[in-house]
């Protein structure tokens, strides 16, 4: 529980500006022991802690080239300066979303929660869906995920779902995605390369080049401020490292890797583009041009099968975070109710469960809560009224967006590393000494990063998982949901097979 803080009798009395039955009342901050000082401080807090999506969201979904060679903008990646063109049209749109859909939760949630574009279902967009289907697909299917969610939540199934699959695997999912995310950083900043062997530290294990360098500055800069325990810490890593990134751009001259593949910069050069335009670029919210909803439902066996556990993945990895940020968020507040939830925990899941249909509708992908918000409750925030100041922020953010453009990924990547390492945290909660769940997580946690692939990754460990119970002779134990997701991954690693078989 967070204690109130020595001002708090100070800041209470400006709830009195709000009167008793007017916004006090309809956010009940004065009932939730805060005034409306602290929810503007706290909204800024988890504003300024989750920031950093703006420029991260661009560089993982706005700089990956689908199975036709195109951008998430529908432009070929080939084409010089249609990359930066690319991360400014997804920065002005997780900018966007983010700021209605957190306004939206304030209002009707009530619950001091922002939302944004999800780290780990972005990853999946770009690095296992894109480079086998369409951009336009991708999102379709998201879409799709988020419309299967919000009528779980509508008809209360969501909780059976969540209790079908065991703790420790809900829990090898986000370890493996956050393992997952930090090697797409490391290897975004080139930190890590494909060497004479599977890879290699920078450039044949020495670090070299000026980009390589500004990754690891910004990590050790970023290392430093987490262990401080500064604010906005990512933040600050991502503007600081671009200024120094721009600096050198401008005395050194590296180039793109295009030019220089060893040692330039490898997505993003950190200078302005001639013309540019600077106000903010909303193509993507074109919708009818960048989602396609049914292309991905071809008539064939095989692409229905993909198809089914593309939106099984993605409903999974996008499923079970949901649940436990509110709660941890939850308690941080002392928000809690005696049943161990948060008061109007439906309007909560629904708001969040419509996020990820509107992320996928306007191409950020799947938005969902962010556990960031903790930062802003911990700083006094208790109601929905801080998501209006979190909310605000990111709308005005909107229009900073093109300066995406001067933004590296290697200012980037120690971000994704540092994710990485708050999503490794949860691994203590994988009951190690019980074998039935501790085996398949451990494949979960690790052929998600081997493989390079989320989807597969959960397939071997649920396999396994039931493997494991049908040996130990307790397959009657097993959830029905879980033979019907086994049996569904078992047709997805056998899908060469089967088709030889059907030929």
């Amino acid at each position: 529980m967070v204690q109130n803080s020595p001002h708090a009798s100070v800041l209470a009395s400006d709830s009195s500006l709000a009167g008793p039955s007017g916004l006090d009342r309809f956010f009940s901050i004065s009932a939730r022991g805060s005034s409306i000082g602290r929810e503007v401080r706290g909204g800024l807090v988890t504003f300024f802690s989750m920031a950093y999506i703006i420029a991260l969201n661009p560089i993982i979904i706005g700089t990956t080239a689908d199975v036709n060679g195109n951008l998430i903008s529908g432009l070929p990646i080939d084409v010089d300066g249609n990359v930066p063109l690319t991360m400014a049209m997804v920065a002005a749109a997780t900018a966007l979303i983010a700021g209605v859909m957190t306004l939206v939760m304030g209002v009707v949630g009530r619950f001091p929660i922002a939302l944004a574009a999800g780290l780990g279902i972005n990853a999946l967009a770009a690095y296992t869906l894109a480079p086998t289907m369409p951009w336009k697909q991708v999102m379709g299917l998201i879409v799709w995920e988020g419309i299967i969610i919000t009528i779980l939540v509508l008809t209360k199934f969501r909780k059976a779902v969540m209790n079908a699959v065991p703790r420790s695997l809900r829990t090898g999912i986000s370890v493996g995605i956050g393992i997952f995310i930090a090697l797409i950083g490391l290897v975004d900043a080139g930190f890590i390369r494909k060497g004479s062997q599977m890879g290699e530290l920078g450039v044949a294990g020495s670090i070299i080049g000026w980009p390589l360098l500004v990754f690891v500055v910004v990590l050790v800069a970023l290392i430093i401020m987490w262990v401080k325990k500064v604010k906005g810490a990512m933040l600050i890593a991502i503007v600081g490292g671009t200024i120094f990134a721009v600096i050198l751009e401008v005395i050194v001259k590296t180039g793109g890797s295009a030019d220089n593949p060893t040692t330039g910069w490898r997505l993003n050069i950190p200078e302005l583009i001639p013309g540019q335009s600077w106000l903010p670029n909303l193509e993507l919210l074109k919708f009818w041009e960048h989602v396609d909803l049914f292309g991905a439902f071809h008539a064939d066996f095989r692409a229905w099968v993909i198809v089914i556990l593309t939106i099984l993945a993605l409903m999974l990895a996008d499923f079970f975070d949901t649940m436990g940020t509110i709660v941890a968020i939850g308690k941080t507040g002392d928000l809690l109710q005696d049943d161990g939830n948060p008061p109007r925990t439906q309007q909560i899941l629904l708001i969040d469960s419509l996020a990820a249909i509107i992320g996928g509708a306007f191409s950020t992908s799947s938005n969902t809560s962010f556990v960031e918000s903790a930062s802003g409750v911990s700083d006094g925030a208790r109601t929905g009224f801080a998501n209006i100041i979190t909310g605000a922020a990111f709308l005005v953010a909107v229009f900073i967006t093109p300066l995406v453009n001067l933004v590296p990924s290697e200012a980037v990547a120690p971000v994704l590393v540092m994710v990485g390492f708050l999503m490794l945290q949860q691994i203590t909660d994988i009951e190690w000494t019980d074998l039935e769940v501790a085996i398949p997580a451990f494949f979960m946690v690790t052929m998600m990063a081997f493989t390079y692939s989320i989807t597969t990754g959960m397939g071997l460990g649920f396999l396994v998982y039931l493997i494991i119970k049908i040996v130990k002779g307790k397959a009657d134990k097993v959830n029905p949901l879980l033979w019907v997701i086994g049996v569904l991954f078992l047709i997805y690693f056998m899908q060469g097979l089967i088709m030889e078989w059907v030929s």
